[in-house]
């Protein structure tokens, strides 16, 4: 669904958040630690006859308060850093996490064609990233299925193509597949080597849908495989006044030469006054070798074995009187993990995680957060962007 604009003049919008985080992870394998997660991001849009010309930029300085080895999280695994693999651990940022340009045009009345792409951007493939789902707003940490969902939300290198009529969208990318490398600072361009298709459907305002695909080429860097993703995932939002209740659930496919491995969440925020409450549940079949030895595994035996963890989060937040329209907030969350048996030894039986945080973001344009949006239908009056000022 798009909504066309009258202005001829350009259009700001911009949003982001940083956590204060005190972050413990459940011992054997976790610890505590101070980290500051964190990620800015501006959009300027115009009419351009009857089109609409926008330009994103999304900017995180983690590689200075999250540090090149990220934040500790149990049982996550993805990329890399001094040539080891990051275990039980969420990644940082790029400095540059989104740098494009995107041009939709009217092809009749109602259906749009939509050009977008640049040195920095996400391809059509996976749900909306986490740290920009309503339903994930208040808590600072990772999905653990983040790397079978919205991994690939910075890639070094993007062209996507998108059709929408009425409540559908087709679009499709070709993209650099391969993942950051440690140098959070710089660009990590490559060959557009991977592809993906995404279909979206939204039938209503509160509610929409997407099934993706996508082949990507040599995504790790210590891991020579291939992988083969696909996702589909529903949310619902639906709001009162600077109330609003967000749903987010999704299941994906990480298909490689040594198996499939696959992941499930579900996620819920809900905002009354200045009280948000939110959980998280995530069901990951997870690379049992890798978390076991702490190194990448050396046969195909090794590579293909897997276990399901269970991780169950709940937590809250209580907003701060603003103060020249930024808006801070208290926050806190508990995890309780399902361990299987094969990982108590090196994980421990019943880890218990926790956080505490202040949440700070950035004064809301009169177009609402940046919610719910993604790279290739971020227009300003897409009918994405609402309005959800605390």
């Amino acid at each position: 669904m798009q909504m066309e604009m009258d202005q001829t003049t350009w259009q700001f919008m911009q949003d982001g958040v940083m956590f204060g985080l005190f972050n413990h992870q459940g011992e054997p394998r976790g610890g505590n630690e101070f980290k500051a997660p964190n990620w800015w991001m501006g959009m300027l849009s115009r009419k351009v006859g009857s089109s609409q010309l926008t330009l994103n930029a999304m900017l995180s300085l983690d590689p200075a308060t999250a540090g090149k080895r990220g934040y500790r999280e149990l049982f996550q695994v993805g990329e890399a850093a001094d040539g080891r693999p990051l275990i039980d651990r969420q990644h940082p940022h790029d400095l540059f996490m989104q740098l494009a340009a995107i041009w939709r045009m009217p092809l009749s009345s109602g259906t749009g064609l939509t050009l977008a792409g640049g040195p920095v951007g996400e391809p059509a493939l996976g749900p909306i990233a986490f740290m920009h789902r309503a339903s994930a707003a208040e808590y600072p940490l990772a999905s653990l299925g983040h790397h079978t969902f919205d991994s690939t939300h910075i890639a070094f290198g993007v062209i996507t193509a998108a059709v929408d009529h009425g409540p559908w969208i087709v679009e499709g990318s070709v993209f650099n597949g391969r993942e950051p490398d440690e140098n959070r600072w710089n660009f990590d361009f490559g060959a557009l080597d991977s592809v993906s298709g995404r279909v979206w459907y939204r039938p209503t305002e509160q509610w929409e849908f997407q099934a993706s695909t996508g082949h990507l080429t040599h995504p790790e860097e210590l891991e020579p495989s291939n992988i083969q993703r696909t996702t589909a995932s529903a949310s619902w939002f639906k709001r009162s006044g600077a109330d609003f209740t967000a749903v987010t659930v999704g299941y994906g496919v990480n298909a490689t030469d040594a198996g499939k491995r696959q992941a499930s969440f579900g996620e819920a925020t809900r905002h009354v006054g200045m009280n948000s409450v939110f959980g998280r549940i995530d069901v990951v079949q997870v690379e049992t070798d890798l978390l076991v030895n702490d190194a990448i595994p050396l046969t195909g035996d090794a590579a293909a074995r897997k276990d399901t963890v269970g991780a169950f989060t709940i937590g809250g937040l209580r907003d701060l009187k603003p103060w020249r329209r930024f808006e801070g907030g208290i926050g806190a969350a508990l995890t309780l993990y399902a361990v299987p048996e094969v990982l108590k030894v090196t994980h421990g039986e019943h880890p218990v995680s926790f956080q505490i945080y202040f949440r700070l973001r950035p004064p809301v344009s009169s177009m609402g957060r940046m919610w719910n949006m993604r790279m290739s239908q971020p227009m300003l009056g897409h009918s994405m962007s609402h309005e959800m000022k605390h």
